[in-house]
């Protein structure tokens, strides 16, 4: 079981970032430490504590204040109403009535605990790196997905040109077969044009259809860009 050696200090502030986990920071530690719990009950019970050291070293803080206001040995000067609470995860568990609150200690000479202020650091690290990475992965993933937002939107205008100028055959082609059909005279080759235009129309009706669905598409492409562009910036919002 690791020990977290955090001294709580009165500005110090508790946040809970989800319903079983919650962090802090130690400025004079450059370290912000978190902690998750088994439910949301020790959650609470765990903040609770936190807020009732972090009244006690402003309380305390202010007597050493005015004990310093009342003499002027310097010997008598207090370091501050730091509160030395030595934070286990079996303080934290709710198995033990009396491990649930931690010891109140007032702060002493500071010791230097190299192997316990590591780990944080190093952690600490670690997230930055893999932030960074992930950061950089976003970011080749919007130059492409930007590239392909663009082309994409080309794309839609041209097929849509293109299905502006199906549309104006089909109905030339409409009106041809019916002046056609009006011409008895040539009854057969009518017929035979008539047969040749009648494919060509379910042709281009067909290539319209499929430019029709293509277009769909597209626009199915352009609106998953626009939701990973949205995912991109609140990812970079949380990482600033």
């Amino acid at each position: 079981q690791a020990i977290i050696n955090s001294t709580i200090t009165p500005n110090m502030t508790f946040t809970k970032t989800s319903q079983k986990f919650g962090q802090w920071a130690d400025s004079r530690a450059n370290t912000v430490y978190g902690l998750g719990f088994s439910s949301e009950h020790h959650l609470s019970k765990f903040a609770e504590k936190f807020q009732e050291f972090k009244e006690a070293a402003r309380l305390a803080k202010e007597k050493s204040q005015e004990k310093m206001e009342l003499t002027s040995t310097p010997s008598q000067e207090s370091a501050g109403g730091d509160i030395q609470s030595p934070l286990t995860p079996e303080s934290i568990n709710g198995t033990d009535d009396e491990r649930a609150t931690p010891e109140v200690t007032q702060n002493s000479e500071p010791r230097a605990e190299p192997t316990q202020n590591a780990l944080p650091f190093t952690h600490s690290s670690t997230i930055s790196k893999h932030w960074e990475a992930e950061l950089a992965t976003l970011k080749g993933n919007n130059a492409k997905l930007t590239a392909a937002l663009l082309e994409s939107t080309a794309n839609v205008k041209q097929w849509k040109q293109q299905l502006a100028a199906y549309q104006e055959e089909a109905e030339r082609l409409h009106k041809r077969v019916t002046e056609l059909e009006c011409m008895s005279s040539q009854a057969n080759a009518v017929h035979t044009h008539k047969t040749e235009l009648n494919q060509t129309i379910q042709e281009l009706e067909s290539t319209l259809k499929k430019k029709e669905e293509e277009i769909e598409g597209l626009k199915q492409e352009i609106e998953n860009a626009r939701e990973l562009q949205a995912q991109r910036d609140s990812l970079t919002q949380k990482l600033q």
